[in-house]
């Protein structure tokens, strides 16, 4: 809703048009969509099945993500930046490129969790574990351990950089979650080691990268 009111203020006032802001605004507007058409995949996300839900949830939801992830259109409402063509061309491929990789990635996770036995599967690269379930080294999961995270941060750079470089505010986001997303990593890396031993060492080994190939 903010994005769909700082496009408002933007239209009826500004009669020069504010293309950083229509992008950034529209991608965000977009992930929003892709987030409540998609649904049911959160229920696999590290979120709910180890953090649950408690007061970073209920704040960061409420809060944190409405009014802090639309800083970058907030900024561009009040402070129109005018680029070249070609700048808008690869803000709009860059977060094309995240969307299709988290997209993806976690719609292919989402697939696997509920039925690993899919035919699509058969001719995949499994891992299995000691517990009977099997660790996904195929696919999008063998560009890195993470390729969601990935397709995240490339979205968050794509909102932000139609603010040009002049003030660090719009970047807040991609710097915050591209932290957060390290951090969450690490903790996942832990906790998988212990869950599945032998069996994610061999993984690590097959996908070297954690986040970003040739990278992270």
């Amino acid at each position: 809703m903010l994005n769909v009111t700082f496009l408002y203020i933007d239209l009826s006032k500004n009669p020069e048009p504010n293309y950083g802001l229509y992008l950034s605004a529209a991608f965000q507007i977009w992930y929003v969509v892709d987030a409540l058409w998609h649904e049911e995949a959160i229920l696999s996300t590290m979120d709910i099945i180890r953090d649950g839900f408690g007061f970073m949830l209920s704040f960061g939801d409420h809060a944190w993500v409405p009014f802090l992830y639309s800083l970058s259109s907030r900024y561009l409402l009040e402070n129109p930046v005018i680029h070249p063509l070609a700048l808008y061309v690869l803000v709009f491929v860059i977060n094309a490129i995240g969307y299709v990789t988290f997209r993806m990635s976690n719609s292919e996770k989402n697939a696997f969790r509920k039925n690993p036995n899919q035919p699509r599967f058969a001719k995949y690269s499994l891992i299995p574990t000691e517990s009977g379930k099997k660790l996904l080294a195929s696919g999008w999961w063998s560009i890195s351990r993470h390729p969601n995270y990935m397709g995240d941060i490339l979205m968050a750079i794509a909102w932000s950089l139609p603010c040009g470089m002049e003030h660090l505010i719009p970047w807040f986001y991609p710097i915050y979650f591209t932290i957060l997303l390290v951090h969450r990593e690490a903790r996942d890396e832990h906790n998988c080691h212990e869950k599945y031993g032998a069996a994610w060492v061999e993984y690590c080994k097959r996908v070297k990268y954690r986040i970003f190939p040739f990278i992270y």
